[in-house]
This record gives structure tokens, C-alpha cells and sequence, in this order.
């Protein structure tokens, strides 16, 4: 697969990813830089990258944002932050603006990669929406920071789905990440989430989400998914977590989970309490296997690392130890 990509630097202090507008022709691939120049890297693929300061390694505080053109799609990456390196990655129906506030906490103790998967936020939109077309989007921003800063293998932090797809990469390419941490996801269950009897509530669940995904049409947290795209993406996790401990089995880095109570919901009545059971079981059954797995649970529903994200950030400081000095 050939990587295109394109790094401008911007200085000054580190900003949220605030809800400005997408701009024009956003979310419909890469406009041709002004000028490019091409080079190989190391797998023998030509990279096509604008002119101007390609300086898109971090640690100094300063906020740089570039794009990673693969697959067909526009990935946007924004960096900052000072101290170990860390990537953040989103789940289904999340972005990094949405992410912005456990970001900048971050921030503060770690240098700190955000970025959008396809469909997603200031991503371009895509011809396909499967489990292994969003890890190429993980897999394309890892190679393009390890290509500018090799030595620094970043902490992997993933929501929801965004777990599931760190899980995976640390598997599949162990020692490309200095360790992981989990948000209410990547849960190895002991039985299918979605049996026969959810399956017309996850559909209306999932149109619900693609109707509300329209009111941000045109942001920074627009979701260009279908309702078919988020049911079938929902089924196809559900596999994928019938098989994760087998990939935890590959992995030898330190390994947090933060995972919400209530992920169903705090109802007393129809699904929520097995699906919340069912939930603890998956992580508790995980512990059991691999007891160096630390994982802490927040009373709350997946809405988490929204709700709660001083305390995700503060969980994931005493975890991995920044060599930063926190500012505040």
C-alpha cells in the first residue's frame, strides 16, 4: 500500500481541538499539495509530502497537525504535549474533538497524537467501513510517527472500538507500542453481546445514532456512517471479541483497562443488567488469565471518557509514568 503524506507545522501553545467547521471539500479525499516531493521509506513505498517544514515529531509543547493520505482516505493528525509519547484513538461515533478534553489533560504529562479514523470527524469519508479497514487507519498513523520518531514507541489508548483495533496492532506487531491502556472496550466476553432477542433494538440503536450523527454534519464531530454501517460494525466486534484472548496471549506490555459499570445503562429491567454482567465477566475472566492486567472500574456508562476524563487521565498518569513533571 502506498502512504501519502503531508506535515505543516504550526507553533504556539497547545490548543483544543475546538469545533471549527470542516472546510471545503473535506470528507471527499486529499487536495493536491502546492508543491511535493517524494521519498522512499524504509518498505519501499513512495510517500508524497508537501513542501515546507516536515517536522511533525513532538515532545516541546508545540502543536503540529498533518494528514495521512492511505487506502483512499484523509486521516488528520494533531500532536503535542510534552513527555513520553501517547496516541489516542477514537471509537465508532467518536472523534478527537469529542476526545479534546482527556487530550489536553494528557497533554500536560505526555506528547499526545490525536486523530480521526475514516468516516470520522475531519476524515474523509470511505467505500468501506470494517473492523480491518479502521486498524489500516491506526497502523497508517503509528508508521507515519514511528517513520519521524522511531525510538519513542507511544502508549496506545484506545476507546471502545478504538481498544479493540490497539489490541490487535499490539499483537500482530509486538514491540511497536510501549503499552496499552483499554477504555471500556476490547472486552474478551464469554458470550455474544448481540444474541438473536438484541437484534432489533441494536438496529433501532443504531439508527438512532446515525440520526443524531446528522446534527453534527459539517463539524469537527460530523460521523458520515450509515445505520447499516453501525449495526454490521457492531456485529462484526462482537466476533472479533470472541477471540481477543488469544491476542492478549501475544502481548507483553503493560496493560490497563479502564471500563465503565454500566455500559448498558443503569436500568433494573430488559437487557441492561445482563449486558452489564456480561460485561464485568468478560474483564474479570481476563484477570484471572493474565493476572499482570490492572483494571479499574468507573461507576458510569460508555459515555466515560467523556464524563470522566480527569480521572482516565489521572488513572493513565500513575500507569505509565511520564518522564514529564505535570505543569499543574
Amino acid at each position: 500500500m502506498t502512504t501519502r503524506t503531508a506535515a505543516t507545522e504550526v507553533t504556539g501553545p497547545c490548543e483544543p481541538y475546538d469545533d471549527h467547521e470542516v472546510a471545503p471539500g473535506a470528507g471527499q479525499g486529499p487536495r493536491p499539495p502546492a508543491s511535493t516531493s517524494t521519498r522512499t521509506g524504509d518498505d519501499g513505498d513512495n510517500r508524497i509530502v508537501d513542501g515546507g517544514d516536515h517536522r511533525i515529531g513532538g515532545g516541546d509543547g508545540t502543536m503540529r497537525h498533518f494528514t495521512v493520505h492511505h487506502d483512499g482516505v484523509t486521516i488528520p493528525v494533531s500532536r503535542g504535549g510534552r513527555g513520553r509519547s501517547l496516541v489516542l484513538c477514537p471509537g465508532l461515533n467518536s472523534t478527537q474533538a469529542d476526545l479534546s478534553e482527556l487530550a489536553e489533560l494528557l497533554r500536560r504529562d505526555f506528547d499526545v497524537a490525536t486523530f480521526d479514523l475514516r468516516g470520522h470527524g475531519l476524515a474523509s469519508g470511505a467505500d468501506r467501513y470494517s473492523f480491518d479497514a479502521f486498524l489500516s487507519d491506526l497502523v497508517a498513523v503509528l508508521d507515519e510517527l514511528e517513520r519521524h520518531d522511531p525510538a519513542a514507541a507511544p502508549v496506545l489508548v484506545g476507546y471502545s472500538l478504538g481498544a479493540d483495533l490497539a489490541v490487535r496492532h499490539a499483537a500482530e506487531r509486538p514491540g511497536t507500542v510501549a503499552g496499552l491502556v483499554l477504555i471500556d472496550g476490547a472486552n474478551p466476553l464469554p458470550e455474544p453481546f448481540i444474541t438473536d432477542i438484541d437484534l432489533v433494538e441494536f438496529r433501532a440503536m443504531a439508527r438512532d445514532q446515525a440520526r443524531s450523527a446528522e446534527r453534527a454534519k459539517g463539524t469537527a464531530r460530523q460521523v458520515l456512517l450509515t445505520a447499516r454501517d453501525i449495526f454490521a460494525l457492531g456485529q462484526e466486534i462482537d466476533e472479533v471479541r470472541s477471540a481477543i484472548l488469544d491476542r492478549y496471549r501475544k502481548i507483553d506490555r503493560p496493560i490497563n483497562m479502564i471500563m465503565s459499570t454500566a455500559i448498558a445503562g443503569d436500568s433494573t429491567e430488559g437487557r441492561a443488567p445482563r449486558h452489564n454482567q456480561l460485561w464485568r465477566s468478560g474483564v474479570e475472566r481476563l484477570v484471572r488469565e493474565q493476572p499482570h492486567i490492572a483494571a479499574s472500574w468507573l461507576d458510569t456508562g460508555h459515555q466515560l471518557v467523556f464524563t470522566h476524563a480527569p480521572r482516565i487521565a489521572e488513572i493513565i498518569r500513575r500507569a505509565h509514568h511520564p518522564s514529564a513533571t505535570p505543569t499543574s
